[in-house]
């Protein structure tokens, strides 16, 4: 059986109030998760962290798909809040909104390789 679980149903009152009214402070958040957990939009991210401009043909070449399903993700992206773009004559570069997203992934990132660590891969 599993050991993670309260053998005695125990509240502390204290604590539960004191989350609950600060509870929703999260509220939207759960949006760039959503963006960032399909593996095409997080890979596009990566990219433009590490390029910080990118055409969509540039970026459709580096993760091995359509010029459209480049351009679908990356104004899902912009639609989102952390991408931007700006044209350039017939071209449209994308560039990250802001380095509060490029945090987030390093630190995933982070966490990830030292889960692998932990692991023994």
């Amino acid at each position: 059986m599993a050991n993670d679980v309260c053998e005695v149903f125990s509240i502390n009152a204290e604590k539960v109030d004191a989350v609950r009214q600060r509870i929703n402070e999260i509220s939207g958040v759960e949006q760039l998760f959503k963006a960032l957990a399909d593996a095409t939009r997080l890979k596009i991210t990566y990219a433009l962290m590490l390029e910080k401009e990118l055409c969509v043909c540039d970026v459709a070449m580096i993760i091995g798909c359509t010029v459209a399903t480049a351009s679908h993700h990356l104004r899902l992206l912009r639609d989102m809040g952390i991408a931007k773009h700006r044209k350039e004559g017939k071209l449209v570069f994308y560039s990250l909104k802001d380095d509060h997203v490029e945090q987030l992934v390093m630190l995933a990132l982070v966490h990830a390789k030292e889960g692998e660590e932990h692991d023994g891969k």
